[in-house]
C-alpha cells in the first residue's frame, strides 16, 4: 500500500482520494468516499496526506478524533515558491496556481477574515468552486519540479515539509486550546482595574487614574485619546510627539507616573479584559487561531485574541488541570546560535557549542568580561543597530567573529539593492520588505510599529529589516522542525502542546509525565538543529519549568 495518498473534497460532500507513488505520480485510480474521516481512519499506514489546505481539512478530521502523521499543504507550499522565485504577494490559492500552470488569468485570494470567537475555521472565506483531485494533483507536480528549480532543492523540501507539519501543530493547538482559569482571570482583573462600572464604561481604577491625570493637569484630560495628553503637556510648556512610554519617562511632570500607569491597565482592559474573557475562553481554554508562517519571516500570529502577547500578569490565569503540569521550555539565546549555524563562523560556533551563557562567553573574547555590552553588539549586528556605541561594538564584534558579522552585512547590503534575501532553507524575503515585528525592545531598538523602521521602504530600512530577516526567518525555519519533531516524541504520551510563540513551547501534561516532556524537548531541539543547519557544534538548549501556572515560569 502507498505510503503518500492525495486527498480532496468533493463538491457532494464526499471526498476523493487517490495513493501516490514515489515520484508523486498517481499509483492507482482515483477513489470517491462519502465519509472523509472514515477514508482517513481506514488508511492509517498512510504516512503523508497531500491536500490543498490544512485549514480546510484537518479541523474536521479533528473534530471526529482522527489525527494524521505527515502532510504536504499545497497552498502553502505556493506561498514559499512564490517568494522563493521573488513573486512574493502574487495569488498564492489552489486556483491560482491552477490557473498559472494553464495559462489562464489568475483569480485573486478570497479576503482575509477577522476570527470569531470560539470558531474554528480557515483563515479565508470558504471558495464557492471545489478543487478536483485531477487538478490537485497536477498543482502537486509542478510544484515538485518547481522545488528541483530551488536554489537549494533539499533544503527547499525539508522548509515546505516543515511549514506544512507545522500547519498540523497549528490546528492541533486550536482544537486542544490554553488551560485557562476564567475564576482567576477575574480576580486578577478585580486586582488590577477594581469594580466594573455599569453601561461598560471604565473600571474604578482607570477612573482613578483619570482624575489624577486631569488633577495633575489643572484641565479635564482624556488619557485614552493620545492627542488630548500631548496637547495638556503642550499647554503646560512640555513638548511631547506621543504618548509612548520611553518619551514619557524623559519628562518631569506630575501626570507622568498616572499617566504610565493608565495606559498600563488600560491595555489589559481593552485587551485582555472581561469582554474578552467573554469572548475568547470556553470550557476552560483560550483557544486563539494559531496559523503558522503568518509573517514574511516565518513567524506565527494568532488570527484574534492576542494569543501572543499574553501580559505577565495574566499569566496567572493559565493553570494546569488537576493533576496534570505545564512544562514551560524557552529557547537560550536563540538568534546569536542561529547566527552561528548560519554563518559558519568557527569562533562563534564554538562559543554557541558551549553549555554556558553565551553573552558570557562573547564579552570575555571580545569585550571585556562586559556582558552587556556584549549582547548589545550581537544583537545589533543582527538588528542593525550600527550607529553611535553600536558601530563601536559591531566594530569590536567584527574582530573577533569576522564570518558571523559578514554574514548579516551581506544580507543587508542584499536587502538594500532590492536582492532576494532567503533563509537558510530557502525562505525568502521579498526586496521591498515592509513591517517587522521582530525587533526586540531588550536590544535597545525602537519596536514600535510607528517607528520609521517599520514603515519605510527606503533602501536602508530595507537593509535593516534583511539582516535581521536571514536570522529570524532561520529560527523559524528550526522552530518549524522543532515543533514536528516534539509532536512525533509526544505521539506516545498524554501530553498535549499548547502553546508556541517564537522562542517559547508550553506543553500541558500529567504530571507523571513532566520528566519525559522536558527531554523530548531537549531531544527534539537537537534533531531539529541538525536537520536544519546540519552538522555543527552549534547547541540550541531549553530553560525548562515544570509549573501549575504559567506565570511561576518566569
Amino acid at each position: 500500500m502507498a505510503d503518500r495518498w492525495a486527498l480532496a473534497l468533493a463538491e457532494d460532500g464526499g471526498v476523493q482520494l487517490a495513493p501516490l507513488g514515489q515520484d508523486g505520480l498517481p499509483a492507482g485510480p482515483v477513489r470517491w468516499e462519502a465519509d472523509l474521516a472514515r477514508a482517513v481512519r481506514e488508511r492509517p499506514d498512510v504516512t503523508r496526506w497531500v491536500w490543498r489546505s490544512t485549514s480546510e481539512v484537518y479541523p474536521a478530521l479533528l473534530a471526529t478524533g482522527v489525527r494524521v502523521e505527515r502532510c504536504y499543504d499545497i497552498e502553502d507550499a505556493e506561498t514559499l515558491l512564490l517568494g522563493h522565485e521573488g513573486r512574493y504577494g502574487e495569488p498564492r490559492s489552489a486556483a491560482a496556481a491552477l490557473a498559472r500552470l494553464r495559462g489562464g488569468p489568475v483569480p485573486p485570494d478570497p479576503p482575509q477574515r477577522s476570527a470569531e470567537p470560539g470558531a474554528q475555521s480557515s483563515l479565508f472565506e470558504p471558495q464557492v468552486t471545489h478543487l478536483p483531485l485531477t487538478d490537485l494533483l497536477d498543482i502537486y507536480a509542478e510544484q515538485q519540479r518547481r522545488h528541483d528549480r530551488a536554489e537549494h532543492p533539499d533544503r527547499m523540501r525539508l522548509l515546505t515539509a516543515a511549514e506544512s507539519a507545522g500547519m498540523l501543530v497549528a490546528a492541533e493547538m486550536n482544537a486542544t486550546g490554553l488551560p485557562w482559569r476564567a475564576d482567576v482571570h477575574r480576580e486578577v482583573l478585580h486586582d488590577l482595574l477594581g469594580e466594573r462600572y455599569a453601561g461598560g464604561g471604565e473600571p474604578r481604577r482607570l477612573a482613578e487614574l483619570t482624575d489624577e491625570i486631569s488633577a495633575a493637569f489643572g484641565r479635564r484630560v482624556r488619557p485614552d485619546l493620545p492627542a488630548d495628553v500631548v496637547k495638556a503637556f503642550a499647554q503646560a510648556g512640555i513638548k511631547v510627539t506621543s504618548t509612548r512610554r520611553w518619551e514619557l519617562e524623559s519628562v518631569d511632570h506630575p501626570a507622568v507616573k498616572p499617566l504610565i500607569e493608565y495606559k498600563k491597565l488600560y491595555r489589559i482592559w481593552t485587551a485582555h479584559g472581561w469582554s474578552w474573557l467573554q469572548d475568547w475562553v470556553r470550557d476552560g481554554r483560550f483557544r486563539p487561531e494559531f496559523l503558522a508562517g503568518g509573517t514574511v519571516s516565518g513567524r506565527w500570529v494568532t488570527n484574534g485574541g492576542g494569543g501572543l502577547q499574553i501580559p505577565k500578569v495574566i499569566r496567572r490565569a493559565v493553570v494546569a488541570d488537576p493533576g496534570w503540569r505545564l512544562v514551560v521550555a524557552d529557547a537560550d539565546q536563540m538568534e546569536p546560535r542561529v547566527l552561528a549555524a548560519i554563518s559558519r563562523d568557527p569562533g562563534l560556533m564554538e562559543v554557541a557549542g558551549r553549555g554556558t551563557d553565551l553573552y558570557q562567553s562573547v564579552s570575555e573574547r571580545a569585550f571585556s568580561g562586559d556582558r552587556d555590552q556584549a549582547k548589545l553588539a550581537v544583537l545589533g549586528a543582527i538588528y542593525g543597530q550600527t550607529s553611535g556605541d553600536g558601530l563601536k561594538n559591531l566594530a569590536a564584534l567584527r574582530r573577533r567573529f569576522p564570518r558571523a558579522v559578514a554574514y548579516v552585512d551581506e544580507a543587508a547590503r542584499a536587502g538594500e539593492e532590492g536582492r532576494l534575501v532567503r533563509t537558510w532553507l530557502g525562505r525568502t524575503c521579498p526586496p521591498a520588505a515592509g513591517a517587522s515585528d521582530d525587533a526586540p525592545e531588550e536590544a535597545g531598538i525602537p519596536q514600535d510599529p510607528d517607528h520609521p523602521y517599520h514603515t519605510s521602504t527606503n533602501s536602508r530600512a530595507r537593509g535593516r529589516f534583511a539582516r535581521n530577516f536571514v536570522v529570524q526567518g532561520s529560527a523559524a525555519d528550526w522552530t518549524l522542525l522543532l515543533l514536528a519533531a516534539l509532536r512525533q516524541n509526544l505521539s506516545s504520551l498524554a501530553a498535549e502542546l499548547v502553546f508556541f510563540q517564537h522562542d517559547e513551547v508550553i506543553v500541558h501534561c500529567p504530571t507523571e509525565e513532566t520528566d519525559k516532556v522536558t527531554t523530548a524537548i531537549h531531544h527534539s531541539a537537537a534533531l531539529a538543529a541538525h536537520l536544519t543547519f546540519g552538522d555543527t557544534p552549534v547547541r540550541f538548549p531549553f530553560t525548562t519549568a515544570a509549573v501549575e501556572c504559567y506565570a511561576d515560569a518566569k
